[in-house]
């Protein structure tokens, strides 16, 4: 694992702007809200040579929490390589306020030289052998199934659906996505990849004091490396990110519901779709809404353009109960609102050009693997986990979240998979709001 801190610098074309550091510029920005003075003012009094000087002096005048100037720092970058996927996950869980990005699948290494050691991940000792054993088995099925796959897109291109004026690259690689993008069910949770993220110091002390507060070793380890960088960057609101006693209680109680949920659903079976939507149009009897859904949308050129109140103020709640890990490392990155899984496998999945008898070995002795660390109640049974592990998925925001994110997920380009469950979010969606049929745009996700 490697944590490397950005140092944003301004561009030639500012050199005439104020040169601030995060802290000093969430002091000054503080200062200027307690003050009558411009903001001119307050910056003549800093010494840019010193600004540790000026930090400390605002900070003391103002006699403001670390908390409520912490987002005032503008966005602190980091960059984590060779982290688990589980911990990519869980980061973007957690830090609801961030921008970022995580290696594709397609891009990343495919074998068991991007595993971390067992030691590292909190892996038993006397089942170190057999979790290695099991993460290079899916590794070899993952490989033995992309070159099938990516043979049958050539011998069959039609399944491809590729664009008609398509030039041969474009070709070459919407057909590797084909098999890419169906073999990656094999890929064990527990794949190193990299990310980076960036946001305020104040949600970076949150961040890593949740990832303190979690028992996993990895997460752990990550949080120390990350606080690290931040301290050069800003010292004085980094220092509260340590393990804190609120967070450790509400991990340890929802890794004991995940375990007892595990062990009752435990399966590599295929677990058939079923979703659930919720919508909440109630307001306020003094403020009610009286805009049609049709004014809300009608006016988008596309999924960015501006919603309307009918929508923004319109609260939905959806959930599936078997997105593939696969899926929700796309899915949970969507900020809005909250996200929540208890993260376990309920079922397998595997798409239709996969046939599961050649993997029924495999996938029997993971789920023993995972069995045994749920009955131990250790929380390394997420790195015995692979990527078409079936798990519910609820995320609770605003309907104009949701079209935008349902719009997106079956775009052009969008995973066959996740458009699959979109698809059939948007169906009953509608069945609650039918007048926004007629504006929302359901993609095709083509091409692949």
């Amino acid at each position: 694992m490697r944590i490397t801190g950005l140092a944003l610098v301004p561009p030639p074309t500012a050199a005439d702007l104020p040169k601030v550091t995060p802290e000093l510029l969430a002091s000054v920005l503080a200062r200027y809200s307690r003050s009558n003075d411009g903001l001119a003012n307050i910056l003549s009094k800093v010494d840019v040579n010193n600004p540790d000087a000026s930090i400390d002096r605002i900070l003391k005048f103002v006699d403001y929490g670390h908390a409520s100037i912490g987002g005032l720092t503008g966005g602190l970058a980091i960059a984590l390589d060779d982290v688990s996927m589980w911990l990519a996950y869980k980061i973007f869980e957690i830090a609801t306020m961030a921008d970022g990005q995580e290696s594709s699948t397609r891009y990343i290494t495919m074998d068991a030289s991007n595993l971390s050691s067992p030691e590292g991940l909190g892996i038993p000792a006397d089942l170190a052998e057999l979790w290695r054993d099991v993460m290079a088995r899916a590794f070899a099925a993952y490989h033995a199934e992309y070159a099938r796959l990516d043979a049958l897109a050539i011998a069959e291109p039609e399944r491809v659906r590729l664009p008609a004026d398509a030039k041969p690259a474009v070709v070459a690689r919407l057909r590797k996505n084909y098999a890419l993008d169906r073999a990656r069910y094999f890929i064990p949770f527990a794949t190193r990849t990299n990310l980076g993220l960036v946001q305020s110091s104040r949600m970076w002390a949150t961040t890593v004091k949740h990832l303190d507060s979690l028992p996993h070793p990895e997460a752990r380890a990550a949080a120390t490396l990350i606080r690290d960088e931040l301290l050069k960057q800003s010292p004085r609101l980094m220092r509260h990110s340590s393990a804190e006693r609120s967070f450790e209680a509400q991990t340890a109680q929802e890794l004991a519901a995940s375990i007892a949920l595990g062990r009752a659903r435990l399966s590599s079976a295929p677990l058939a779709d079923d979703v659930w939507v919720h919508v909440d149009r109630v307001t306020p009897p003094f403020l009610g809404e009286t805009q049609p859904i049709a004014e809300s949308l009608r006016h988008r050129a596309n999924r960015y353009g501006q919603q309307g109140t009918a929508t923004r103020r319109m609260r939905v709640s959806f959930a599936w109960n078997n997105m593939a890990l696969a899926e929700l490392r796309d899915l949970n990155r969507h900020r809005t609102g909250h996200r929540f899984t208890p993260l376990i496998q309920a079922g397998f999945y595997l798409p239709p050009e996969i046939d599961r008898a050649p993997h029924a070995g495999l996938l029997a002795e993971q789920l023993a693997l995972t069995r045994e660390l749920l009955e131990r109640g250790s929380p390394a049974y997420v790195y015995s986990l692979l990527l078409g592990a079936q798990t519910p998925f609820e995320h609770s925001t605003h309907a104009d979240k949701f079209i935008y994110e349902a719009e997106l997920r079956t775009g052009m380009g969008a995973h066959f998979r996740y458009a699959e469950h979109l698809s059939a979010a948007l169906r009953k969606f509608f069945e609650h709001v039918p007048e926004a049929r007629g504006w929302v745009v359901e993609g095709t996700a083509e091409p692949e």
